[in-house]
């Protein structure tokens, strides 16, 4: 022991007989008092009384002492004892299904506003499938990736070493099969599922390519089984699922095919290349079905599988996280119906939006066509249609008055003459119509098409806005404004619009445009001046033969 704790244990020891002859001598004078005043034997009880007290004091302060010396605040002690306190961790799950179930209920209320029959009952079904699952209580874990990783073979030796108890397959071989198995250890049953290989050619390896991805999304727990280092196409499916919150365990199987020190620089690559979204403890290596190994006796032997790695691995995932990993995949599943629901709802939306907007566009052009205007009336008079606006904004559950559609039309208008869009709109019609139309019929269509081209515009513009809940978002009414333009002035799209406007503002004008007035004046004249021909003098008649061709042969 070295000398500053000895002289420090001399002095506490000092210390504690210093209180202990102080005590014993304040007990003796306590015992002096009381039996003077009173009979001895109370003063012998009281004194006994108060030793006992003593001695329980010193003892507990003793004991929490030594507690305290021994396992102080943060030690390894209290660490271990902490699970104890954090037991109730079941309650995460519940959690999370009564999420998914709030998220089902709200999914319901979408669908009664999807118009599509068709769509409507695929979703409910698709909801009333989760909601089974919430209440199946088995833990579903599928096979996935290329075809010649040996995915069946992984099955057949799993099947083959599970421990517990294996059902008859289930499913079609489309779609592949579904094996039902009981661990030991776990209460929920496994349900294991084999599924197409990937990156198969043709239209039918296509078909079946998109069944194993759904079979994948819907997984709790999925197994990516490769042969080799990771290809691309295998990366990118293998990645947009763990984005997507899928929890995977990266197989590399037929190990038997590589010398040890390639297998460890193998796993070594998987491991650095998925380390950003896959643990690295979640790369196991098998040998599901080992090559034939030939004696030198002759005698050919099948090697037994080797999938003890991965059994250990999912065994550990499944008794550990099984729970979570259920719960978690089922409020997935609910959050991805809702958002199929939503983008329905919001491409249902978006067609009623563009019958509206269609409507305006052309019933604007019309106006400005017979009554051409200057730009800045036609800009605030057709381009922001303040009742196109309310209607737009019924269809998005936006009532608004027409002193909100004014308001919101002549912002959008300020706008787009601000960015320079109305002149850039007259410039692309007045080119496209001059490819399209006779000249004599360019100027008075101009305004009029151009009209419905700043009408769609806006339109769509305001289809934008009320997606997003009446927000223009983080760039503001113009960067939505330029976006527009800029989707519009495609050259299909122009010369299809170009196409219909003519149809439907510039054909109309040719009914009653004025140079047909003129020629039909000009025959008509004619026709007249033939009937009087007898009474004109020949030598009057020279100035109408110089501007009448048809009366040639009379003179």
């Amino acid at each position: 022991m070295s000398l500053p704790k000895l002289l420090a244990l001399v002095a506490a020891l000092t210390v504690v007989l210093g209180l202990m002859i102080w005590l014993v001598n304040s007990i003796y004078q306590l015992y002096i008092n009381i039996a003077w005043s009173a009979p001895p034997l109370l003063a012998n009880v009281v004194v006994l009384l108060l030793i006992v007290l003593l001695a329980l004091l010193i003892t507990v302060f003793i004991y929490y002492g030594l507690m305290f010396w021994r396992f102080p605040k943060g030690s390894l002690r209290e660490s271990q004892n902490q699970p104890k306190r954090r037991k109730p961790q079941i309650k995460i799950p519940e959690a999370k299904t009564e999420a998914a179930a709030e998220n089902l209920r709200a999914v319901r209320k979408q669908v009664k506003q999807i118009e599509d029959e068709v769509s409507r009952q695929a979703l409910l079904s698709r909801s009333r499938e989760i909601e089974t699952n919430l209440s199946r209580g088995n833990l579903q874990v599928v096979i996935f990736g290329t075809g010649s990783s040996g995915k069946t073979s992984l099955i057949n030796a799993l099947m083959g070493r599970m421990v517990g108890k294996v059902s008859a397959p289930m499913g079609t071989t489309e779609v592949g099969e579904t094996y039902e198995l009981k661990l030991k250890g776990l209460e929920r049953e496994i349900l294991i599922t084999d599924t197409p290989g990937i990156l198969e050619a043709g239209v039918a390896g296509t078909e079946r390519e998109q069944l194993a991805r759904q079979l994948a999304t819907e997984a709790d727990l999925l197994l990516f089984v490769v042969d080799n280092d990771l290809l691309q196409s295998e990366f990118i499916p293998l990645k947009a699922l763990a984005e997507i919150g899928k929890r995977s365990i990266l197989v590399l199987n037929k190990i038997d095919l590589f010398i040890d020190e390639d297998k460890e620089k193998i796993l070594a690559r998987l491991r650095e290349r998925i380390r950003n979204f896959i643990s690295t403890s979640d790369v196991v290596s098998v040998s599901a079905n080992p090559r034939t190994v030939k004696l030198e006796t002759g005698e050919i032997i099948q090697p037994e599988p080797d999938v003890m790695p991965l059994i250990r691995r999912l065994a550990n995932i499944l008794r550990a996280e099984g729970d979570d990993l259920m719960a978690d995949n089922i409020l997935l599943q609910s959050q991805r119906l809702g958002e199929e629901a939503r983008k329905l709802i919001d491409a249902q939306r978006r067609r009623q939006a563009e019958k509206v907007i269609e409507r305006f566009q052309w019933i604007g052009a019309g106006v400005i066509a017979v009554t051409p205007l200057p730009v800045v009336d036609l800009l605030a008079t057709v381009a922001v249609n303040a009742q196109m606006v309310v209607e737009i904004g019924k269809i998005y559950g936006c009532d608004l008055n027409m002193e909100r559609g004014r308001e919101l039309a002549l912002s959008l208008g300020k706008t787009l003459a601000s960015l320079g869009i109305v002149k850039g709109a007259i410039e692309l019609v007045s080119r496209a119509l001059q490819l399209n139309v006779a000249t004599y019929l360019v100027g008075k269509a101009i305004q009029g098409v151009s009209a419905a081209y700043l009408t769609r515009i806006a339109g769509k513009s305001f289809i934008e806005y009320f997606r997003h809940n009446q927000d223009w978002g983080d760039g503001g009414i113009s960067e939505v404004v330029q976006q527009q333009f800029q989707l519009n002035k495609k050259d299909e799209f122009v010369k299809a619009f170009v196409q219909e406007a003519i149809a439907k503002v510039v054909q109309p004008l040719t009914q009653n445009s004025p140079p047909e007035a003129e020629l039909e004046a000009e025959e008509e004249d004619e026709e007249e001046a033939e009937v009087e021909e007898t009474k004109i003098p020949p030598y009057e008649y020279v100035d109408d033969w110089t501007n009448s061709s048809p009366k040639r042969d009379d003179w």
